[in-house]
């Protein structure tokens, strides 16, 4: 069964196993039981990994927006510089570094965005193009189900008819046509019960890998960023405060602009 394709990725219908017209069952009940159940895992692993793709896209595009928004704060620092300040070298050196540090850290953030494209959501997208493919063959099941129970409801009708020779004739004929068509059903879900068992187990195989560069890539990053805001710590000395120290700082700032009269009320 061919499982992979090309086209977006549909969800997997449900397959109906009870036609409900022939008297005679044609799937066995542990046959229906056993293929309804692997049936089930390959919807709940496609519904993950369409999760797990917009998860992802979700997470890189919120990336990359950050990046962006700390680019136009180290662009408006940079405007705002030479006014905030002109007399003071030791802060101009500061948010030089800072500019500094946020250029290389959008660096760092798009090679991270572009390994977890490469590694992470290409191979599941690849993964999840097999799933059309698995639709189409659970499709085609159907459709030879329903012809199947076409064939048997005629069956049924002629051995429940007076056994005549036209009648006898008939039934013959109609066992012949249900034969191939049952045959043909039956091989169909063979290799369905053979195959969605094997697909299911190869997620294991195929995903670790990619899990395995996500998490590599994440410690990468963020040992540069370690690494960087360490360096841009060294710009600002050596000195610590501490938070209240600077909410005390900030404070003490506020309230002697406001004792200025151009920002006093009237």
């Amino acid at each position: 069964m061919a499982l992979r394709g090309r086209c977006p990725v549909p969800p997997v219908t449900p397959i109906p196993f009870k036609i409900g017209q022939p008297k005679k069952q044609i799937v066995p009940k542990t046959v229906e039981r056993d293929f309804e159940r692997e049936h089930a895992k390959l919807q709940q692993l496609e519904e993950q990994t369409k999760k797990l793709l917009k998860d992802l896209k979700k997470s890189t595009d919120a990336d990359l927006a950050v990046s962006r928004s700390a680019l136009q704060m180290s662009l408006s620092l940079s405007l705002l510089s030479a006014a905030l300040c002109e007399c003071d070298s030791a802060t101009q050196r500061q948010l030089r570094a800072v500019q500094c540090a946020v250029r290389r850290m959008d660096s760092f953030n798009q090679e991270k965005v572009n390994q977890i494209q490469k590694t992470v959501i290409e191979p599941l997208k690849r993964f999840s193009s097999a799933f059309p493919g698995l639709s189409a063959a659970l499709k085609r099941r159907e459709q030879t189900l329903q012809e199947c129970a076409r064939l048997q409801c005629r069956v049924e009708k002629y051995e429940e008819k007076e056994r005549s020779g036209p009648v006898l004739a008939k039934l013959h004929q109609a066992r012949e046509d249900l034969r191939p068509v049952k045959e043909d059903f039956e091989a169909k879900t063979q290799r369905l019960m053979e195959e969605m068992p094997k697909f299911y187990n190869s997620r294991i195989q195929y995903f670790t890998p990619s899990f395995e560069a996500l998490l590599h890539t994440q410690v990468w990053y963020y040992a540069e960023a370690q690494r960087i805001f360490s360096e841009l710590r060294a710009h600002f000395g050596a000195a610590e405060r501490s938070d209240s120290e600077r909410e005390r700082q900030n404070q003490s700032a506020v309230s002697g602009m406001r004792a200025l009269s151009i920002v006093g009320g009237d």
